[in-house]
């Protein structure tokens, strides 16, 4: 019978390394905009809406949409958002953690 060794982690986690570099936020706000992008994009994609129809519905220019759509593009506000999800039939959820 082998024995089983506990697995010790060496090291912080990475979100403490992001912390001690400040940088914490910055990169936490960056995945959240390239999550949501990534899943407008699929939902476009899985209801065949164009660029300019989604734009349409969100009442929106195709600048707009694609600055939305842009995973590296942060100036995106909290209205976009919420139109961009109402145009696909969605809401949009925001968690204080």
């Amino acid at each position: 019978m082998k024995s089983r060794r506990k697995r010790r982690r060496s090291g912080s986690p990475f979100k403490n390394y992001l912390k001690q570099e400040n940088i914490y936020e910055e990169v936490t706000a960056r995945a959240i905009k390239r999550v949501v992008a990534r899943q407008l994009g699929r939902l476009m994609k899985d209801e065949r809406l164009t660029k300019s129809e989604l734009a349409k519905r969100m009442r929106a220019s195709r600048a707009q949409l694609d600055r939305l759509l842009d995973p590296d593009n942060e100036s995106v506000t909290l209205g976009t958002l919420v139109r961009a999800a109402q145009a696909v039939g969605r809401e949009l959820r925001m968690v204080l953690v």
